[in-house]
């Protein structure tokens, strides 16, 4: 501990671990460096390999331009890079890393060793450098390109390193790193080892599609809506998944702008808000989603690890990806099978050859696409337009390709909604039963349809009062005798704040003394229910934490509430009113989830239960 009071002048060794503490966090942080700065070199093909979580081995292999022997002493320098000249230069960063920064960092906390050749070089530059201090400087023989080695990461800086997760966890992240690189550059060939197992290998031919199925597999690639939207500012592409692909948590929402992964609570909001109604609460989707700026609407530059970006008109790009989100989902028939199947994994790849062996790259290539596309026919339909370039970028024109296939998919679309909820489909419906005084059973075309009563109910009422709103028809029913509430300070607060929304709902509430107010009346389609309650659980939503903006979010937040007056499971439904449900149905625009996103429906094909039955084999 340093005497109080007095100034020291720190050492050029506690500058650079301080620095090293800004950019490499464990080992993901690095193998992100290292591979962003391979990429930024022009690389079409990268090797990571890890052992131990990456604590004792990172090693990086890429194909790009290489660096200059007059310039490895160079790149290790603080402060020392290829990709800007002057701070003018940060705002339009269209790399994705500063070489220099990031090998200095690097090198401040671990054994670092590269390997480096230009093509209009004889030789290669042999560089070892340990804890910032050179140990080697020599010329070798070597393919064009650049390998890197980082071994014992934080073997000076103890403290950093107790406080690393185990190999296993560490692993992990990494691994998440090395697919959000791949899905962020499907033109570049991954190949990714732990150890001496192959975790992942990537063809490389520029088709997000294909990235996609590599990583996660058929059953999620065969569940993706693609995304192509643009305006006059940026555009974004990608893809999202049918509400079938859920989680528990966000781990299957990527973003990226200017091609590079970003995290951002505007884009998940967005995200999630278009798919209100679709997933249930606490459920998450999966996206893969780029977004392009014509321009410099958008700064990275507000971490070190540039992971967190800040945009300038956040109104546009969340209205705009929500909007988007929610017109795709709005376009497909969303029923789900009743007997949901295994998930498949993607095909079986080939073991790849280390990048800088161009020839056994493009077999790798094709052999990894060939794979691809005779399993699985979604391939072909999906031209990918979302690969980075390291040129400024613009918004990208949809191609008549995209065009012709969203064209083909609406037309096929319209005909799959034909198949259960259409007008002409209605009239062929046969009500066989009910099951548990639950659920309804509806035989059409070959499939046996089971209807949710209470989830069915829930969405219509939902429904009503949405478009009561909207029409501005809503109604009040009084309350004779007026129940009385009382309410904590903050939901006082919120009731202050509310009130006039509240009014417009339907609501009417006077002060009684103290904290107790009197209901008079209350929306005349929540007459009935148990009114007192019911509004004390408004007034709590509406003190949450995290307040609510807009009036028409308190209209939608009430709204939900509504479905309160739904019939409950157990309570006996007639022919005629099942009938009359399934009717109102047909007039909703997303029929196929109650408002907290569970399914109204699921279908079983008669095919399903002949093998269930064993009439075919």
């Amino acid at each position: 501990m340093s005497d109080s009071g007095i100034i020291h002048e720190l050492s050029q060794e506690t500058i650079d671990k301080i620095a090293a503490g800004e950019v490499v966090e464990r080992p993901a942080s690095v193998v992100k460096e290292l591979v962003e700065n391979a990429i930024d070199a022009g690389a079409t093909a990268i090797t990571v390999e890890i052992r131990d979580g990456g604590t004792s081995l990172i090693r990086v292999t890429d194909n790009g331009v290489g660096i200059a022997s007059s310039d490895v002493r160079k790149a290790f320098l603080r402060h020392a890079t290829s990709k800007i000249s002057s701070a003018d230069d940060l705002m339009h960063i269209h790399s994705l890393g500063f070489r220099g920064e990031a090998l200095s960092s690097i090198a401040a906390v671990s054994k670092v060793e590269m390997v480096t050749k230009k093509s209009d070089e004889i030789t290669a530059a042999h560089y070892i450098i340990e804890g910032s201090i050179e140990d080697t400087f020599e010329e070798i023989g070597a393919p064009e390109g650049t390998t890197i080695f980082v071994r014992n990461l934080f073997f000076n800086t103890p403290a950093r390193k107790k406080f690393l997760k185990s190999p296993v966890t560490e692993g992990n992240s990494v691994t998440e790193i090395v697919e959000r690189l791949a899905l962020s550059n499907p033109g570049v060939s991954f190949r990714y080892l732990m150890g001496q197992t192959e975790k992942l290998v990537t063809a490389g031919n520029g088709r997000l599609y294909d990235t996609i199925y590599e990583i996660y597999g058929k059953q999620i690639a065969k569940s993706l809506l693609p995304v192509k939207y643009q305006n006059d500012v940026f555009s974004i592409s990608g893809f999202i998944g049918k509400p079938v692909i859920v989680r528990g948590n966000r781990a299957f929402e990527a973003f990226f702008v200017g091609g590079r992964y970003v995290k951002s609570k505007i884009l998940q909001r967005a995200l999630e808000e278009g798919y209100k109604g679709y997933l249930m609460q606490r459920m998450y989707p999966f996206c893969v989603l780029g977004l392009d700026f014509a321009d410099e609407s958008y700064d990275v530059n507000v971490h070190p690890t540039k992971q967190d970006v800040r945009f300038f008109d956040e109104k546009k790009v969340f209205d705009s990806l929500c909007q988007e989100v929610s017109r795709l989902l709005s376009e497909i028939e969303d029923i789900s099978d009743a007997l949901p199947k295994k998930e498949d994994r993607p095909a079986t790849v080939v073991s790849g050859a280390e990048p800088f062996e161009s020839g056994r790259l493009m077999e790798i290539k094709e052999q990894i696409t060939k794979s691809i596309r005779e399993d699985s026919p979604y391939s072909r339909q999906y031209e990918d337009v979302f690969i980075r370039t390291d040129t400024a970028p613009v918004v990208p024109a949809v191609s008549e390709e995209v065009i012709s296939f969203n064209e083909k998919q609406e037309s096929e679309q319209k005909i799959e909604q034909l198949s259960f909820l259409s007008e002409e489909a209605r009239r062929k419906h046969r009500i066989v039963g009910e099951v548990f005084d639950v659920y309804w059973i509806v035989e059409y075309d070959d499939s046996m349809y089971i209807i949710d009563q209470h989830a069915a109910h829930e969405k219509v009422l939902y429904e009503r009062f949405m478009k009561q709103l909207k029409d501005k028809e809503m109604t009040s029913q009084m309350i004779s005798p007026p129940q009385i509430v009382t309410l904590s300070f903050v939901e006082e607060e919120a009731l202050r704040r509310y009130k006039s929304v509240l009014e417009e709902l339907g609501f009417k509430v006077s002060h009684f003394g103290g904290r107790e107010y009197a209901l008079d009346a209350v929306p005349a389609n929540l007459y009935g229910i148990d009114s007192g309650k019911l509004f004390v659980e408004v007034m709590n939503m509406l003190s949450e934490k995290n307040k609510i903006d807009t009036d028409e979010l308190v209209m939608e937040k009430v709204a939900s509430m509504s479905c309160k007056a739904a019939v409950k499971g157990h309570d006996h439904l007639s022919f005629a009113e099942a009938d009359a449900l399934i009717d109102e149905l047909l007039t909703l625009d997303n029929p196929y989830h109650c408002p907290h996103g569970r399914p109204t429906i699921i279908s079983m094909s008669r095919y399903e239960l002949d093998k269930r039955f064993r009439r075919i084999v």
